[in-house]
């Protein structure tokens, strides 16, 4: 297959590309600089694209978007946050139902922060939007697919967990305070935290890349969802570390502010019932055996 790819310089993009390339895909990178051989040159801030590189593509993947985890929640990064997704994800579906041959999938990110704190009910994909401003995010970026959907491509809308990688992300930034045995739960603990390791996350997107029977919103989480207090105490067992050391809720709010309440304290159980519907095999299933896989 011939694959664009939106966002291949991030921590998800750049293991994608590696994988695709690994097993003979070509693929094409958007870049927001003047392209190169093997690229094609996009502004989603204004609304610019050279469509013409897209020509002979068979799908496009979209992980674009302001990294919502580094920096405080200011009313100017939220706001980066919001246009960074809707605004590219737009421009693409736009451009590729105005195509004379697009691509037969668009697979466009999207995040579990759709479904809202939501406590201990389990949430498939057929259940409504939460509140708060990540699920209003959410609903607006999924929303912006529909000039493709319309055209009559293959969406996927892959609402993706807390990806564990120890390059980057959630667990690159647990490690160190715990390997100094400083680590412990946040807040009560009981919230539930549904995650992927980076391994099953990118064969997902090549599962659902060649599962024509995919389409919608797709849940990109492992199939066992712990409480913070479950992946504290997994964490600690896989590094030989004590967690004797909590973050109290009202610190975690003094330390990140709103961003605390939505990807630390709120709680979504997210079941990958479509996954499973079609057939995906996890690699890593269990938390532990994913932490040992990657850590160890």
């Amino acid at each position: 297959m011939r694959i664009a790819i939106a966002g291949s310089s991030g921590l998800v993009g750049s293991r994608l590309v590696a994988s695709l390339h690994s097993v003979g895909h070509d693929f094409i990178r958007l870049v927001r600089r003047p392209a190169t051989e093997g690229e094609v040159e996009w502004r989603p801030n204004k609304g610019e694209i050279d469509a013409g590189g897209l020509d002979g593509i068979d799908a496009i993947v979209n992980l674009a978007g302001e990294n919502i985890s580094q920096g405080r929640w200011t009313a100017a990064k939220k706001q980066r946050i919001a246009d960074s997704r809707i605004q590219s994800t737009e421009l693409l579906s736009k451009t590729l139902a105005a195509m004379s041959e697009g691509p037969r999938i668009l697979i466009n990110a999207s995040a579990i922060g759709y479904y809202g704190d939501r406590g201990d009910e389990e949430l498939t994909e057929n259940r409504e939007v939460g509140e708060g401003f990540l699920a209003d995010v959410c609903q607006q970026w999924e929303a912006a697919t529909v000039e493709a959907e319309r055209a009559g491509i293959r969406v996927v809308k892959l609402r993706i967990g807390v990806v564990l990688t120890p390059q980057g992300g959630a667990l690159r930034k647990m490690l160190l305070p715990f390997k100094l045995c400083a680590g412990g739960r946040v807040g009560s603990g009981q919230q539930f935290w549904s995650w992927i390791s980076i391994d099953d996350l990118i064969a997902v997107i090549r599962h659902v890349l060649s599962t024509d029977g995919l389409s919608g919103p797709v849940n990109a989480v492992s199939p066992q969802s712990v409480t913070n207090l479950q992946f504290t105490k997994a964490l600690g067992r896989v590094l030989g570390r004590p967690t004797v050391f909590p973050m109290p809720e009202f610190a975690a709010k003094m330390l990140l502010g709103e961003m605390a309440d939505t990807l630390l304290l709120a709680s979504t159980r997210v079941l990958p019932h479509q996954l499973q519907e079609s057939g995906y095999d996890f690699q890593h299933g269990d938390l532990e055996t994913a932490l040992r896989h990657l850590l160890v």
